[in-house]
């Protein structure tokens, strides 16, 4: 979610799709784009990170008041829960005059639920990303476990929109950031999910050096080899007057080049398309990936200009065929 100086399921057949049927989906153009899978119920979102537990619960976090949650069994239809946290830290105060977080990314890891989250004033980069843990995910059961990394105004990065990614390797790295210089990325000790003490360097990812700054909300994946970083561009936030988009680049080191399918680097300005505005579904972005049992999900929301610019829950499957991702 932009901190800037401005404000499914499709059906399991669909993974049967011939292959040259995908690929005729070529991003760029607005025929390429699909509509978000259906989903009902409590579809209005921002945000959100969606994971499936080891009761096949779909548990999802977004951004809104103490981290507001979702719950699915079956990934289509989807009912409000309570907060995931019964009282905010304290310490948010330091960094936002409203006590809010925003863009939560929850992941399992050792028997134990992580939520990096982002607090915030809007338009601000006095931001902090804080963790918190919980061995059951459920709303009401994280405990907060403090600041992972802050930035402030004298800064030129913004220590918002967190995403955890463990290597093949078992290295953790976190991703991070929104406008002014971009997406950054630093080491994350395992054992206790803060960064590590004896690697500090911090890494950049993807860049806009000219036009707007408007590049945030990092995901990373590894498939076939090649590390894929997701990333939302240009404005959120703005309802039907959003124009977010996500894009993609991919990497052979998880800290980077990043290029696009042109071979931009994503520090100068690339990204190949992977999602864009098309008829109502205006400014997808905020995305997360989620990989279950029937393949990768891109999960992020959208503005519906049939209703106002309200945003809304959007799945959608992807296809890797062409080593890159395709929504389809």
């Amino acid at each position: 979610m932009s901190r800037s100086p401005r404000t499914l399921r499709r059906r399991t057949a669909l993974f049967a799709l011939p292959a040259a049927a995908l690929l005729a989906l070529v991003p760029g153009t607005a025929s390429a784009y699909p509509n978000p899978g259906r989903v009902t119920g409590d579809v209005v979102t921002h945000d959100p990170s969606m994971i499936r537990t080891s009761s096949g619960q779909y548990l999802l976090y977004a951004t809104g008041g103490g981290i507001a949650s979702k719950t699915s069994g079956d990934r289509t239809a989807f009912r409000n829960g309570s907060d995931a946290f019964t009282s905010r830290p304290s310490w948010w105060k330091n960094y936002s005059s409203v006590p809010e977080a925003w863009a939560p990314d929850i992941s399992y890891h050792g028997g134990t639920y992580l939520m990096y989250y982002s607090v915030s004033k809007f338009g601000s980069n006095t931001s902090a990303i804080g963790l918190a843990t919980s061995s059951t995910g459920q709303p009401g059961s994280w405990t907060d476990q403090g600041t992972v990394h802050t930035s402030n105004s004298a800064a030129d990065f913004n220590a918002i929109d967190p995403n955890l990614f463990v290597d093949d390797d078992g290295k953790w790295w976190l991703s991070f950031g929104s406008w002014w210089t971009g997406i950054k990325m630093i080491r994350i000790d395992p054992s206790t999910g803060k960064q590590l003490s004896s690697h500090t360097a911090r890494y950049s990812l993807a860049s806009r050096p000219t036009g707007t700054k408007a590049v945030e909300a990092p995901f990373i994946v590894k498939r076939g080899g090649y590390y894929y970083l997701f990333a939302s561009y240009d404005t959120c936030c703005a309802g039907t007057g959003s124009t977010y988009k996500v894009k993609v680049g991919r990497a052979s080191s998880v800290t980077g080049p990043y290029r696009d399918k042109n071979g931009v680097d994503l520090m100068n300005n690339g990204g190949t398309p992977v999602l864009e505005s098309h008829g109502s579904v205006i400014g997808p972005g905020g995305q997360s990936i989620l990989k279950d049992a029937d393949g990768d999900l891109i999960v992020y929301h959208y503005y519906d200009g049939n209703d106002n610019g309200t945003p809304k829950l959007g799945i959608n499957p992807l296809n890797w065929s062409s080593g890159w991702p395709v929504a389809y």
